[in-house]
């Protein structure tokens, strides 16, 4: 076996996957999701309403020339229940806030409500998780940021916090 250049291939292998490392490491993280829905009309939907006394939601209630944020959620969902107050501030800070809860009855829609406040102008029902797949939502919560033409122009993943707040007010307002 006459080949010592065969040597060298464990070694370009090791020197293959450091580099790779190496580049992973070197590159800014990029915390942004890059939703493929963002800039396009909501999709058409129309859910009954997830509990008593308060209106269902459709795709026309949310293109009636005002931005505001849509918000999925569900009562069972801690991360929802922590950010309850700060969907409160919005709404105090003068943003509509409609809502999709999601695998939820009624009774517990209602539970959440009472227990956490009432942000939400209208809530719609999913049980199905139709819309939410349409959306292109990957879990709860999510709340996005829909034009006042019905356009999706913000996602955010993840529970909103004190430091959002500012943030979601700023593009609500950029929308009008």
């Amino acid at each position: 076996m006459n080949r010592p250049w065969l040597l060298w291939i464990p070694l370009a292998v090791v020197a293959f996957i450091g580099g790779l490392a190496i580049y992973g490491l070197a590159v800014p993280k990029d915390d942004q999701v890059h939703s493929a829905m963002i800039g396009k009309k909501l999709p058409e939907f129309a859910l009954p309403p997830a509990t008593a006394g308060v209106p269902a939601l459709s795709n026309t209630d949310m293109a009636d020339g005002k931005p505001r944020l849509l918000n999925i959620f569900a009562s069972w969902c801690l991360p929802c229940k922590a950010e309850a107050p700060y969907l409160e501030a919005l709404k105090s800070a003068g943003v509509e806030i409609d809502a999709i809860a999601i695998r939820d009855k009624p009774e517990d829609v209602a539970a959440f409500l009472a227990e956490f406040g009432n942000p939400f102008r209208r809530i719609g029902s999913d049980s199905e998780l139709a819309v939410q797949l349409k959306l292109g939502s990957s879990g709860v919560p999510e709340t996005y940021v829909i034009g006042g033409d019905g356009t999706i122009l913000f996602q955010h993943i993840g529970d909103i916090r004190a430091e959002h707040v500012p943030m979601l007010i700023e593009k609500v307002n950029a929308a009008k």
